[in-house]
């Protein structure tokens, strides 16, 4: 598909965790750091991490809604258990503590100060809760107009619930906006179902397409969607 002979957005929309912050790098840091604090194991910190994900995805799509704290604390444990380790209760309260203070990528507030300047709004859609991703957006320079995440609509990606909710409080339909991704599996699901316009970030982090949807535009890094705007007329 294309942005071409589409009309210019009211908000740009981002997806946080991996797009906006260094999520990979932050989880795999974390994680190394819960791993030296257990004793007689040979768990590879990747593995921990793909079982972790599992987990984590499952519950957020269990009734009933819970915080992320509490999915990401219970994702955790359930990891563990599954690959014999043995958790203590600080362990989800590292994990939480760590997301809410991963960076930005190197290039994303300058990003963001250029697409504020160029007159768009800025909102982050996220799988979170308020106070875990209020860390991340103090690092944003301040140049983030909304932020709505799973805990305001009672609903994690990819269901359509939490956008719905999010396009909602900005006062747009699904064409008033572009919706900024690095997550196929969470983010290009949505917007399959829903239909609103879809750029991708893919940094090369081994992530693959949905094999029915591919977004409207890829981009290796943030810093590329203003040249991208600027060449549809925007």
């Amino acid at each position: 598909m294309s942005l071409h002979n589409t009309s210019r957005p009211l908000w740009l929309t981002f997806d946080c965790y991996g797009t906006l912050i260094q999520w990979d790098e932050g989880l795999q840091s974390a994680v190394r750091d819960i791993l030296r604090t257990k004793r007689g194991h040979d768990v590879d910190p990747a593995r921990l991490i793909e079982v972790y994900d599992r987990h984590e995805h499952a519950l957020e799509q269990t009734p009933p809604h819970r915080s992320f704290r509490q999915v990401a604390g219970d994702g955790l444990r359930l990891a563990m258990e599954e690959l014999g380790l043995a958790g203590s209760e600080d362990d989800g309260g590292v994990l939480t503590s760590r997301i809410s203070a991963m960076p930005p990528f190197p290039e994303v507030v300058d990003t963001l100060r250029r697409l504020k300047e160029d007159g768009y709004r800025l909102c982050i859609v996220s799988n979170t809760d308020d106070d875990v991703i209020a860390g991340n957006v103090a690092q944003l320079g301040g140049f983030i107009d909304r932020v709505i995440t799973a805990q305001q609509a009672g609903a994690y990606k990819p269901a359509r619930k939490l956008f719905d909710y999010a396009h909602e409080q900005l006062g747009v339909t699904k064409n008033d906006v572009v919706h900024i991704c690095a997550s196929p599996h969470l983010d290009h699901a949505a917007a399959r179902d829903i239909g609103f316009r879809c750029v991708w970030i893919d940094r090369s982090t081994g992530r693959t397409l949905l094999p029915d949807y591919t977004p409207d535009a890829t981009l290796a890094t943030l810093d590329q969607v203003p040249a991208l705007f600027t060449s549809l007329g925007w």
